[in-house]
């Protein structure tokens, strides 16, 4: 039984890393070519390319090693790439058009 559980667990762990890489991979196929320039970052294709092959060993190679150094890229992807093409992008939380001198409840006039 205690068996069982932890094989669940494992599937369910394989499947989650399966599925960030995935969401990875699209994001990084989304994004301009030109925002990883300006973001200062690795270019396009060597992201489509580690997270390709994250994605592939996550399907056809059940390596835990191979897994889990793929699990960090994503990881990287995520925290550290991604923002900064988004903050390139003009795609930041929150500012739906606004100048910088927008506050949260609206622009700021300098007590006007």
């Amino acid at each position: 039984m205690l068996m069982t559980a932890f094989g669940g667990l494992m599937w369910l762990i394989f499947t989650a890393m399966l599925v960030l890489a995935v969401v990875a991979l699209v994001m990084a196929a989304v994004a301009r070519e030109d925002a990883y320039r300006a973001a200062d970052k690795q270019n396009k294709v060597f992201w489509l390319i580690i997270l390709g092959i994250t994605v592939a060993v996550n399907l056809l190679v059940p390596m835990l090693f191979l897994q889990i150094a793929g699990l960090v890229a994503t990881i990287v992807f995520f925290v550290d790439v991604r923002p900064a093409l988004r903050q390139v992008s003009g795609g930041g939380r929150g500012r739906r058009g606004g100048s910088s001198s927008d506050g949260p409840y609206g622009p700021y006039n300098g007590g006007r």
